[in-house]
């Protein structure tokens, strides 16, 4: 058969770049309708791409389904219908109503995906081997590798700028709007070549590819097909994990290792004379020697940006020695072609599906990274296995070191560690130090490396605010001043240690609400403020924009928002509709507290958007760090429409006007940017 015209090149290369392109970016689309629903915990996220993977390697199933029926033109028919399906479905789409969803989260977040993308998603992503395996069959060729590069740009280019460009500029119902668009496209191009190809495919029958003389792939190259691309998964995972809830809680953050992922993947299948797999090895035992060292040494700090560098050139390497030995045991047959591609998205899922749902139940602590490198070099070892005795006594000697590491991890988080637990919100960790020294002993509460709460034990301070909650700091000011002598009702929402019930006097009532269970439970007998309180106490578990809405007027004096200090924080408690939720629980003249110490995201003009928005006013209240009394710096935003309680004299002197930026405008539950609030200055 003679070579395929340009243009219907042209029409493969820019269907499967176009069907990239449409997959990931509508994966941050599709899990942002979830949050206002299912909270703002970054699990939300780590689920969805376990969910993403899941349906990827449905579609690689389907894609080899489909290329096993050769003798018959019903799977192009298939696809046509079932593209026309998807594009009519995308149409009448509505979002399940999950505010009463029951069961474990995770199960909600898949059948909500499943309902509202799922047959979508799962044709874009049998896209790139099914087209592979139609233009191998009719041009009775080897397949096409380097069209899998060229998915992986498409990927790339969608994942850099959905949160520079796309995001920032359209609401989520726009996206929504443009993405269906898109994906009509896609079927229109898709559905041309799956009519193209049945209507040859009986010319193409008779025929044998000169390609299947070629002989079949040994089991071995099928085990590593899978084994490969799970560990680069398991890679991907538990490092974005690391870098952000180990190193640093930046926003975005996620996008780095993704990105990486992603070239690593177009070098191996785009330039494989790049290759080289000695100075791959070497660089990859170096790193993962260096990594180990470092995290062995629990107790020594590094500079940010070295750190995430490490991590990141780990990751390449890594990665790059699993998708370019993939490459490398590429099956020679057109027809083991969709075999490759859905045992490589077997092993992706399997990789996410261990550190993103597994982990959590498994381990009390996050062990994510080490398993992962020992998971790396167990796997070159047996990749490099015929490569000598060098190759084997070195990649032996660095699976032993990376148990050992396993080993001194597990022991460094046990010392001064009085509790880890870990679960679909996060992990949690409580230490225990006596350091200051007048604080006797001082208890910590961690949710990775953000701190949630500190208690000091001393007579003198047992009873004393710490951290974000000093008497100088602006939710000290707003209790001391809302309300005068008389009795005050309370909501705060985030529990962490408890810290505000240690304002409670005799006659007040503060109620806690908390999306992870687990928390309870830590605050009241690992710390004492709870107990110690004179106030009458209630909590209210899970999403609190959720059950502040079912719950009738509280008629709060004062409503403590405290989930702003992480990276993953709840855009969904931040928008002009949470902000009506919260004025309904008010009482008249009643305050709102936003705690917005958070290092790398700017939140006080965005507070101040909301509350313009709302017709009320908003001050912020920064206080100053006090080692003598255990006090974080703080900053809190005050926001009212009573403008009598600013032109209190104390309250004056502390608050200060926050200037509206043009560039700004309130979140809502359609429209929300973390880009232009972030701060690009990193801590030293």
């Amino acid at each position: 058969m003679p070579a395929e015209p340009y243009p219907v090149r042209v029409l493969y290369g820019a269907t499967i770049f176009v069907g990239a392109f449409l997959l990931f970016a509508v994966e941050p689309m599709a899990a942002k309708r979830l949050l206002p629903a299912l909270g703002g915990s970054s699990a939300v996220w780590i689920t969805c791409l376990v969910f993403f993977q899941s349906l990827l390697l449905l579609g690689y199933l389907y894609a080899h389904a489909l290329a096993r029926r050769t003798r018959s033109s019903w799977p192009a028919l298939l696809h046509i219908g079932l593209l026309a399906l998807a594009a009519i479905g995308l149409g009448s789409a509505r979002q399940p109503d999950l505010s009463r969803a029951a069961g474990h989260p995770v199960t909600a977040i898949f059948a909500a995906l499943s309902l509202t993308i799922g047959l979508p998603f799962l044709l874009l992503a049998s896209t790139s081997p099914l087209l592979q395996d139609w233009w191998a069959r009719q041009q009775r060729s080897h397949i096409p590798w380097r069209l899998f590069a060229l998915s992986n740009t498409g990927s790339l280019l969608a994942l850099l700028l959905y949160p520079w460009l796309i995001e920032p500029r359209l609401t989520l119902s726009r996206q929504r709007m443009v993405w269906g668009w898109g994906f009509a496209l896609y079927a229109a191009l898709c559905a041309g070549l799956a009519w193209r190809m049945r209507s040859t495919v009986a010319l193409l029958e008779p025929e044998v590819p000169m390609a299947e003389a070629s002989p079949r792939s040994a089991m071995r190259a099928r085990i590593l097909w899978f084994l490969l691309p799970a560990v680069a998964a398991m890679q991907l995972c538990a490092v974005t994990s690391h870098i952000s809830q180990n190193i640093a809680a930046i926003p975005l953050l996620w996008i780095l290792p993704l990105a990486v992922y992603l070239i690593t993947f177009i070098l191996a299948f785009e330039a494989p004379r790049l290759y080289r797999q000695w100075i791959v090895v070497g660089m990859l035992v170096v790193l993962l020697a260096s990594l180990g060292l470092m995290l062995s040494n629990t107790d020594v700090s590094f500079p940010i940006l070295l750190n995430i560098g490490f991590f990141l050139a780990e990751m390449f390497f890594a990665c790059y020695f699993c998708h370019a030995e993939t490459y490398a045991l590429r099956p020679a047959r057109p027809s083991e072609g969709t075999l490759f591609y859905l045992l490589i998205a077997a092993g992706g899922a399997a990789g996410t599906f261990f550190i993103g749902i597994l982990c959590p139940l498994l381990f009390s602590a996050n062990y994510d990274f080490a398993l992962a490198f020992l998971a790396t070099a167990a796997l070159a070892l047996a990749a490099t296995w015929n490569g000598g005795w060098r190759q084997r006594l070195l990649w032996s000697a660095t699976t032993a070191a990376l148990l050992l590491l396993v080993i001194t991890l597990r022991i460094a988080y046990a010392r001064d560690t009085l509790i880890e637990e870990r679960n679909f919100y996060g992990a949690l960790r409580v230490t225990e130090s006596n350091y200051p020294p007048q604080a006797f002993t001082v208890r910590t509460l961690y949710n990775g490396t953000i701190q949630h709460g500190t208690q000091w034990f001393a007579p003198p301070f047992r009873r004393t605010p710490t951290s974000y909650y000093g008497a100088d700091s602006g939710i000290g000011l707003a209790l001391r001043l809302c309300c005068g002598n008389r009795n005050r009702k309370i909501g705060v929402i985030g529990l962490g240690t408890g810290t505000i019930a240690a304002y409670g006097r005799s006659g007040d009532r503060i109620r806690f609400y908390e999306i992870n269970p687990a928390v309870l439970p830590i605050a009241q007998h690992l710390f004492t403020y709870l107990r110690d309180s004179q106030a009458q106490i209630t909590f209210a578990p899970g999403d609190a924009r959720l059950s502040l809405a079912a719950e009738p007027s509280q008629r709060f004096d004062l409503l403590a928002i405290d989930a702003f200090t992480g990276d993953a924080i709840p855009v969904h408690l931040l928008t002009t509709q949470a902000m009506q939720v919260y004025r309904r629980q008010l009482a008249s003249g009643g305050l709102l507290a936003f705690n917005v110490s958070n290092q790398y995201l700017d939140l006080p003009p965005e507070v101040a958007a909301l509350a313009q928005a709302c017709g009320m006013q908003a001050r912020l209240i920064a206080s100053q760090a006090n080692e003598a009394r255990g006090e974080f710096g703080a900053n809190w935003v005050l926001v009212t429409e009573n403008a009598d309680f600013f032109r209190q004299p104390v309250v004056a002197a502390a608050a200060r006007m926050i200037p509206l930026r043009p560039d700004l405008r309130a979140w809502t539950d359609d429209y929300s940017s973390l880009l232009p609030i972030l701060e690009w200055r990193l801590p030293k």
